[in-house]
């Protein structure tokens, strides 16, 4: 069985991966784009909250790295909408160069210790007491505004236009709507929830290091579809909240994996897996279903026969 320690730590870190299903889902679902700029907009989230706080602005560190990764959205939207490169390569182009703008970031060094620094989770802890569950509460929070403001976003003119590109562009096109200019910001807007989420995610371990952003396409895409799998109809609300149940399942799920000695080296596997079989889930209950009718059908033809 999992401790209370470890199921505090999942929910914690499902709340904080969370942001980043989110991202995902107004890319990958709502627009329908695959954007690959993810890892690298992640990373930087890590490295400008990481630098901030240790120069002693913690809540700036947030709203840098939001900034930083409307940013990184912008390049990606605008090697796609204007230069014609196509969506996926555009997120890679991206992507493969923050990897040095991180660096750069971070003094051109692969790690920022931020061990005796202070982040918004010690100035909770300050404010709440050691022994209060403030990890989860600040983490909680924090993923409980974006999910809002996202909803109400989507709600506003602007977030229908976005929504209506996603599915279908060329109607859009008609009605003299921009499709370049809505794709821009539901990008932009992505990779704020991307970055939001690694700053978080460096200031909650204290560090901040130039591969944290590695595979988080996986991770986020395998939250995003779990909570799909499980939640498969609603409207934005459902959706949403079943990308945030999501991160928090698969964060349980790692957990597990560790508590039974899984070795860690396996953790990318284990996501691709995840990520496989939530895919294919409805596939294969689909498969099923036909086999038991079929079956079903079998033993009637069997019995009428008789």
């Amino acid at each position: 069985m999992l401790s209370i320690a470890i199921i505090q730590s999942a929910l914690e870190l499902g709340c904080i991966y969370s942001l980043v299903a989110m991202a995902l889902f107004l890319s990958f679902r709502v627009l329908n784009i695959a954007d690959m700029t993810t890892d690298g907009a992640f990373t930087l989230g890590c490295a400008v909250s990481a630098t901030a706080a240790v120069a002693g602005h913690p809540f700036l560190g947030l709203v840098l790295a939001i900034l930083a990764g409307a940013c990184a959205g912008f390049v990606t939207a605008l090697l796609q909408t204007r230069l014609g490169v196509p969506s996926i390569l555009a997120g890679i182009v991206t992507n493969t160069g923050l990897y040095t703008v991180n660096l750069a970031i971070m003094g051109f060094s692969s790690n920022v210790p931020m061990l005796k620094t202070t982040t918004i989770f010690t100035l909770a802890q300050d404010l709440m007491g050691e022994n209060a569950p403030y990890k989860l509460i600040v983490a909680a929070a924090i993923t409980v505004v974006v999910c809002v403001l996202l909803i109400l976003f989507l709600g506003t003119r602007l977030g229908l236009s976005i929504r209506a590109t996603g599915d279908n562009p060329d109607m859009v096109r008609a009605s003299s709507i921009n499709t370049a200019f809505t794709v821009t910001v539901g990008l932009c807007v992505a990779n704020c929830m991307t970055s939001l989420s690694g700053a978080v995610l460096a200031q909650y371990q204290r560090s901040a290091d130039i591969n944290l952003g590695t595979g988080m396409v996986v991770i986020g895409l395998a939250s995003l579809i779990i909570g799909e799998t499980l939640f498969a109809r609603g409207g934005l609300w459902v959706k949403a909240v079943a990308a945030i149940g999501g991160s928090v399942i698969y964060r349980f799920i790692i957990a597990l994996a560790l508590r039974i000695n899984v070795p860690s080296e396996c953790m990318k596997l284990l996501s691709a897996v995840i990520v496989g079989l939530a895919i294919a889930a409805p596939t294969i209950r689909k498969n099923v279903a036909f086999a038991q009718r079929r079956r079903a059908a079998r033993k009637q033809g069997g019995g009428s026969r008789a």
